[in-house]
């Protein structure tokens, strides 16, 4: 895809999704990266309902770090994967004290060496929380940008890759939420809208399997 079809590409979908932006609640970078790892398979939504209690009771690293990962279950066993997810976060607060003086750290190799953390928790966290120009590839980005054909990739690294590459510089964190919405509320995984899509005139998927309709 030529670099016009791909600012027309966000352009469209910037008209379409203008409140695009971060569903994850947070006030500071480490009350993100606990957001961000307890979001793996589990709806925003939900999650902003656990962490509302969360980082009332737990604001610090320090104070995440003296909880048993047991006693932390309690807190969002309303979750999926609530078992591993509170090991994660204990072990991470207690590296972020050791290693980090409680801070969290800004560089992605830092970010993934810390338990529970992928590259797209670390990409979120870098975009979201220190304003850093990368896209962090989740599910949807992934699927979306594959139909549109903004990129041809086998693997989330591959798509981000693909998608640095090409998205103009400044826009990948925007970008990010804008494929999100779209992949939310147009792209379905299962029955896409390609009716009403705002990229239509662009998209790989629908002019190969709609484009009639």
């Amino acid at each position: 895809m030529q670099p016009v079809e791909v600012q027309a590409v966000l352009q469209a979908l910037e008209r379409a999704y203008p409140h695009a932006g971060p569903q994850l609640k947070f006030e500071n970078p480490f009350q993100l990266l606990v957001a961000a790892i307890l979001s793996a398979q589990t709806t925003d939504k939900q999650v902003n309902k656990v962490t509302a209690r969360l980082f009332a009771k737990y604001p610090t690293p320090r104070d995440l770090a003296q909880v048993s990962p047991d006693e932390l279950e309690e807190d969002i066993k309303s979750l999926g994967l609530f078992r591993s997810k509170s090991r994660n976060l204990v072990a991470a607060a207690k590296m972020l004290l050791a290693q980090y003086g409680g801070e969290v750290p800004q560089s992605r190799e830092e970010l993934m060496a810390l338990p529970g953390v992928g590259r797209k928790v670390a990409n979120v966290v870098l975009s979201q929380a220190f304003g850093r120009d990368v896209i962090a590839v989740d599910t949807h980005v992934f699927r979306v940008t594959n139909r549109i054909g903004l990129v041809r990739a086998r693997t989330p690294e591959e798509a981000e890759e693909q998608l640095t590459a090409i998205l103009p510089p400044g826009s990948r964190g925007r970008a990010h939420h804008l494929f999100i919405f779209h992949g939310r509320y147009c792209c379905l995984a299962r029955s896409p809208r390609c009716g009403e899509c705002p990229v239509r005139g662009y998209c790989r998927y629908c002019d190969g399997h709609h484009g009639k309709s």
